[in-house]
């Protein structure tokens, strides 16, 4: 008899709060709880990508770093390929680049030039969705290789950041919001 999957609740059990970290007033969410518990990690996966059926993606974008742990098996899980966006200077092959603003200054992702044909159908994931930054300079990447945005995937949402409005116009889903 397969393990009964968990509830998002479950997996927000499963997330540890760690205060100051990585700075003072910030609250992380710890993660590596979850990962660490198969029947968890596997929930998680299938929640993040319950409304995109096998065949119906092309590739699935993750968001360095983290992003990169639930993208690749969402890829799997969907017959799809794995594209990561990394930060700038870390992909070795010609990239297309995108800035965006922090708080207290600009960052930059990027991915391979080649990465994305156009027309190529995507899931884009991250583990978390906070101001919603670095979720819109990833699906700026991807549309700029003319790829179509399927959904945005996220198992955590920090709603009272209003990432999600960084994101108007695309369909985006959280697993877990606080």
């Amino acid at each position: 008899m397969p393990p009964v999957p968990p509830t998002p609740d479950e997996l927000a059990r499963a997330i540890r709060n760690i205060p100051d970290f990585p700075k003072p007033g910030i609250q992380f969410k710890d993660i590596t709880p979850l990962l660490a518990d198969a029947r968890l990690f596997a929930g998680a996966v299938d929640l993040m990508t319950a409304r995109c059926a096998p065949g119906t993606v092309d590739a699935v974008v993750g968001v360095d770093a983290r992003g990169f742990i639930f993208a690749a098996a969402a890829a799997l899980k969907l017959g799809a390929g794995f594209v990561p966006v990394r930060k700038k200077d870390k992909l070795p092959f010609q990239t297309i680049e995108e800035r965006y603003d922090l708080e207290y200054g600009t960052n930059t992702v990027a991915i391979h030039a080649d990465a994305l044909r156009p027309g190529r159908r995507v899931l884009l994931v991250d583990d978390l969705l906070a101001t919603g930054g670095t979720a819109r300079a990833a699906a700026n990447l991807v549309r700029r290789l003319g790829a179509e945005i399927l959904e945005v995937s996220f198992l955590i949402e920090l709603a009272f950041l209003k990432g999600r409005e960084k994101l108007a116009g695309l369909p985006v889903h959280s697993v877990i919001v606080y």
